[in-house]
């Protein structure tokens, strides 16, 4: 299990994740966990084929997971790197995290502890969401 690198367990349980991480071709590995409104932490990390089409980011995977086992609403989602400048999440995975999780806190950390919380709607402005629908 990789080593604490924060006191928030929702940091901890991304870093955890990114050790799990299959990123043979670009050597990038990511993990994340997301926080479930009852308070569980579900981790997930990214997944690289040869073809990068088909690649998971680990933010899509931590809520995919959840989804999946049930979950609906989240109060927030960390996203851990082995990187100076803290990493985001990629254009795909904030629509995924704006319609799946809402204007949640996204903290960034790498593996030196450095921290910075941003919200959704910072990183997605004017989203693209089910208001256009109605």
């Amino acid at each position: 299990m990789a080593e604490k690198i924060s006191e928030d367990p929702l940091v901890n349980a991304a870093a955890a994740a990114r050790e799990n991480a299959l990123a043979e071709y670009s050597g990038f590995r990511v993990g994340s966990a997301v926080e479930s409104e009852d308070g569980e932490i579900i981790a997930g990390c990214n997944i690289e084929t040869s073809t990068y089409g088909l690649t998971l980011c680990a933010e899509r995977v931590a809520i995919f997971k959840a989804v999946s086992d049930g979950k609906r609403n989240f109060k927030r989602i960390a996203v851990v790197a082995d990187t100076d400048r803290l990493t985001p999440p990629c254009g795909s995975c904030r629509q995924i995290i704006w319609e799946l999780c809402g204007d949640v806190p996204v903290v960034m950390t790498n593996l030196a502890g450095k921290t910075e919380t941003i919200h959704m709607r910072e990183l997605l402005p004017n989203a693209f969401d089910e208001k256009f629908f109605k």
